[in-house]
């Protein structure tokens, strides 16, 4: 038998041909040296094999030569197969059954192969198998599915609780829970799936539930602390209230007394005035509520009539405080004592000692404010000598003609403006709708984009960018841009930390967020969640008022709002303004818009800028002199009507300002009243000068007809194309450009803003949990779809099925992947001017969503796995799933981000399948190949198939091989297919983060 078997090189020669020529029948081996046209022996047939005769000797590691076989041809032995056209044998490899033929008269063939006997040799007899290839073309010597070879010659069936599939060696023990009888092909696994997915339910219901628990329950115990602080520093107010009352009345009975002994001492001319001996000589009924003091002589008298008794607790308490006034229990400050040291907040510790601290400031500024409610001036005078205001650093805004034009359409939207807003001083913006407010505050604030702006903006008397003080200016937009998903604190206090000072004490960041939620009427809805247009939440009036209060609680030194009253009732207004005229006394400068304030309001401002259509100047000046300016003008205000309102109406032109005046000649009176100079097109129009229309030409707001009637439709599309793209230029510069900062506020940094960020963007998924819920339930549904429909075959090694999941699970996490940045783009667009990192935005929100990365190939595959049980591991199906959702979930943080919602769905609905298709493709030419490469899909399908594939060995080695040739995969690829998704997910992340970075803001 040795002298019959192959060497390399017959061996070389049977794997060489059967590539070349595919298997497609038995004539595919390569005419030889033992089997040609000229020489063709009996072992030439399939099934048989020669001798190369016992005194000669093959080298069977000989790669070159092939030995004459020309002697004693035999059948070929069991074990091994014999094909046509080379006469030698080759072992059977492991996982197949080759035992000898037999002759089945009725086919000729020799069962269980299908080669057929030589006509003519009645000698010539069924021998061993005649091929081995792929599965497709001998599938006769693979051992069958419910039974194992443990050699080439030997098959036996499967025992009971066992099962074996095709080209088995041994047979496998079923798992528990799963039924396997004799001769079973397979395992039913469908149970641990069913398991898995109830065990990943319950791990998820019990982390949102007792997160949830968490939460509630240390918001329970933040209420507590808030409430039992609030309680001891009214106690603790009005126990310093009866403290001052008895005090004050000690010291007139003190006077009285001294006077009366001054009398009588000068009567009875007699030993010198005595000291004073106290109250104790008063009532008795004073004398219990009262401490001493007299000195210690006179303290040791005993009042007649009492005797050694024991102190009351308040005056124990009294004395504790007149001791120590720095104590932190109770009320530490007396109000209107000056001299009186401020407690340290830093040195608290516990939260019950930062609310009361808090709460014991907050009690005397209310205290104060009952004191000066009006806030007249010599209120406000009052109010800031007696209490202890920390001064802000000063920005004063001066403009001087300053317009901004349309680059488009040449459109003036502000024209001529001059004036300034000061420091400590409340400025309200009125005038009627396209008088171009907003574009005022927006180009204050330096967000006026495409348009050319001409004239100065002075910051503290110097040509400086607003964007240097970006953190310590507060914009209110019109808008409520305000997390839905959050409570108001919540909202308050991640503002509060991420944009104060991080070298604040947090005693003092707390007080600043109490001290906003009071003053703006926000403690009974503290705890609510702001709510959303599907979830309803607290009124449209809180709403605004918590919109205000995020800029409220950075402490900014200039304060813009726009239309922050719009909404609000009256006394919600009111209240507003109070909030703000108490930010002023601290040197902020708020600027805000208005809409018919009324006349209360209105005097609660100082400074007014009054602005005409096409963005004119009227007014701007203090607010209780625009009656006295615009009488001098011929202007009164009717009994019983608001002078904005009236003001406002004129500008309108709904009521005439008088007989000889038009409201048009408004703005151009204020600049003769100022002396600023008048543009000549101003002048032209109201019929003021004789100016030519072609010396105007060069002024006039839009382009002249005769001009635009002559131009070419291609002159317009050009022009419309160089605004488009300066436009956007603009707006990407406006987001590069970096200024320095001037603020000298030191934020938090990047680091600790990303763990600010991580809390909030936790609780925001935690509230989502309805969501993530149908998410996963529609990725359940998928799985155990695809794992039921797209069984795994041995042949194609489970490539259908793999395709559909790829397809199936980028688009399912791609999809829910895009809320993560589409939902809050405008969120993040006021947090990023306000200052706060985009990097840490980006960073906490990508940390959130690897949870998701993490659960849903584990709910995907509880179904796909165990309805398909592929041969593969299920662990590393987890790996290429999670390494996949990793990748897609950062090609979608790119559409979400570059699209708006609509745009960004349609492109991950039809990149996965567009990208599948093109991976899948068996002929491509070199361009296909190189774009194939770019295709994630491919690289991830390459990776199911080389983790199944490898599972495939001894007899299945031709069909794994041929598979993964055909299609251009390499078994030792598998690390590096992981490798590129996961490059591919950190490159789409990148691009993401630079889009969020430079993108245009609207």
């Amino acid at each position: 038998m040795v002298h019959r078997l192959c060497t390399v090189a017959e061996v070389k020669l049977y794997f060489s041909s059967f590539v070349e020529s595919g298997a497609t029948g038995d004539d595919f081996i390569k005419p030889n040296r033992n089997c040609n046209s000229s020489s063709w022996l009996s072992g030439c047939e399939p099934g048989w094999a020669c001798s190369v005769g016992e005194q000669n000797t093959a080298d069977l590691r000989n790669e070159k030569d092939l030995p004459d076989r020309t002697r004693d041809c035999q059948p070929c032995c069991e074990g091994f197969f014999c094909p046509r056209g080379i006469s030698c044998m080759i072992p059977c490899p492991l996982g197949s059954y080759c035992p000898i033929g037999q002759l089945n008269k009725d086919t000729g063939l020799c069962d269980p192969y299908h080669y057929k006997l030589p006509p003519g040799q009645p000698n010539h007899t069924c021998g061993g198998a005649n091929i081995w290839a792929d599965i497709k073309s001998s599938r006769e010597i693979f051992c069958s599915a419910g039974s194992y070879c443990p050699n080439t010659i030997e098959e036996t069936p499967c025992s009971s609780g066992h099962y074996c599939r095709t080209g088995s060696t041994t047979q496998t023990r079923c798992l528990k829970m799963t039924d396997c009888d004799p001769q079973s092909t397979n395992q039913n696994i469908t149970a641990y799936g069913l398991l898995l997915f109830a065990g990943l339910t319950v791990l998820l219901v019990v982390i949102y539930n007792c997160s949830d628990q968490v939460l509630t329950t240390r918001e329970r115990r933040h209420a507590k602390s808030r409430e039992a602080a609030a309680r001891v520093a009214k106690e603790a107010l009005h126990t310093r209230e009866r403290w001052k009352t008895a005090k004050d009345v000690a010291k007139h009975a003190i006077g009285l007394q001294r006077s009366l002994s001054h009398t009588f001492s000068r009567r009875k001319s007699v030993k010198p005035t005595e000291q004073p001996k106290g109250v104790g000589q008063g009532k008795s009924g004073v004398d219990v509520a009262l401490p001493s003091f007299s000195t210690n002589a006179e303290a040791s008298q005993e009042t007649p009539g009492t005797g050694k008794e024991e102190l009351s607790n308040l005056t124990k308490v009294m004395r504790e405080i007149e001791e120590n006034p720095d104590k932190h229990e109770g009320f530490k400050l007396e109000i209107g004592d000056k001299n009186l040291k401020k407690s340290k907040p830093k040195q608290l510790s516990t939260k019950s000692q930062i609310f009361k601290y808090a709460y014991g400031q907050i009690e005397k500024e209310k205290a104060m404010q009952e004191q000066n409610k009006d806030l007249t001036f010599s209120g406000i005078i009052s109010m800031a000598t007696d209490m202890e205001i920390r001064r802000r650093p000063a920005i004063e805004v001066a403009f001087e003609n300053l317009t901004l034009t349309l680059k488009a359409k040449k459109k003036h939207l502000l024209r001529c403006v001059t004036g300034k807003i000061s420091p400590g001083r409340v400025s309200a913006v009125m005038g009627p709708s396209g008088a171009g407010k907003t574009t005022f505050l927006s180009a204050l604030t330096g967000k006026a984009t495409g348009c050319k702006r001409t004239g100065q903006i002075l910051i503290n008397g110097k040509a400086e960018s607003i964007h240097s003080y970006k953190k310590i200016i507060g914009f209110v937009p019109q808008d409520d841009i305000v997390h839905g998903n959050l409570t108001v604190e919540e909202n308050l206090w991640f503002s509060a930390r991420c944009r104060l000072s991080a070298k604040l004490p947090k005693a003092e960041k707390v007080l600043v967020v109490e001290r906003v939620i009071e003053s703006l009427g926000l403690q009974a809805v503290r705890d609510c969640l702001v709510g959303t247009v599907e979830k309803r939440g607290i009124s449209g009036g809180q709403r605004k008022r918590v919109n205000v209060g995020l800029e409220m609680v950075m402490e900014p030194s200039l304060l813009i709002l726009d239309e922050p009253t719009s909404g609000l009732d009256s006394s919600s207004s009111q209240l507003l303004l109070r909030a703000l005229r108490r930010e002023a006394l601290e040197g902020v400068n708020i600027c805000m818009v208005l809409h018919q304030p009324s006349y209360a309001l209105f005097r609660m401002f100082d400074d007014l800028i009054l602005l005409a259509k096409g963005g004119l100047l009227v007014y701007i000046g203090p607010a209780k002199k625009v009656e006295e300016y615009f009488a001098g003008l011929g202007i009164t205000v009717p009994e019983r009507v608001n002078p904005p309102d009236h003001f406002i109406d004129i500008l309108e032109g709904v009521v005439k300002p008088g007989p000889d005046l038009n409201y048009k000649e408004l703005p151009i009176r204020w600049m003769v009243h100022n002396g600023y100079p008048v543009p000549l097109d101003l002048q032209n129009e109201l019929g003021m000068t004789g100016t030519s229309e072609g010396d105007n030409s060069a002024n006039e707001a839009n382009v002249p007809a005769e001009n635009s009637a002559g131009q070419s439709c291609t002159k317009d599309l050009w022009e419309d194309i160089k605004c488009f793209v300066q436009f956007k230029c603009d707006q990407i510069q406006n987001n590069i450009l970096k200024s320095q900062d001037l603020s000298n506020r030191v934020t938090p940094s990047v680091l600790q803003q990303c763990r600010y960020f991580v809390g909030r963007v936790g609780k925001q998924r935690l509230r989502e949990k309805r969501i993530q819920a149908v998410d996963y339930i529609i990725l359940l549904l998928a799985g155990a779809c695809l794992g039921t429909l797209a069984k795994v075959s041995d042949e194609t090694f489970g490539a259908p099925g793999y395709t559909y999941t790829i397809i199936a699970v980028s688009l399912l996490c791609k999809i829910a992947a895009l809320r993560t940045f589409s939902l809050d783009k405008l969120h993040y667009w006021r947090e990023s001017y306000s200052g706060m990192s985009t990097l840490a935005h980006f960073l906490a929100k990508d940390i959130i969503d690897q949870f998701n990365t993490i659960i849903k190939p584990l709910v995907y595959l509880s179904m796909f796995y165990f309805f398909n049980n592929p041969r593969s591991s299920f662990l590393e199906n987890y790996i290429i799933l999670f390494c996949l959702v990793y990748c897609v979930t950062g090609i979608a943080y790119t559409f979400a981000i570059f699209f708006e919602p609509g745009s960004a769905q349609l492109w991950s609905v039809l990149i996965p399948v567009v990208l599948t298709l093109i991976a899948t493709q068996q002929k491509e030419s070199g361009f296909v190949k190189h774009i194939e490469d770019l295709c994630y899909p491919k690289w991830a399908l390459e990776a199911f198939i080389i983790a199944n594939a490898q599972r495939y060995r001894g007899v299945w080695l031709i069909t794994r091989c041929g598979a993964l040739f055909k299609s251009g995969y390499n078994v030792n690829d598998w690390s590096s297919c992981l490798s590129v998704l996961i490059v591919t997910g950190v490159i789409g992340r990148v691009l993401a983060f630079n889009l969020l970075l430079f993108s245009p803001k609207k």
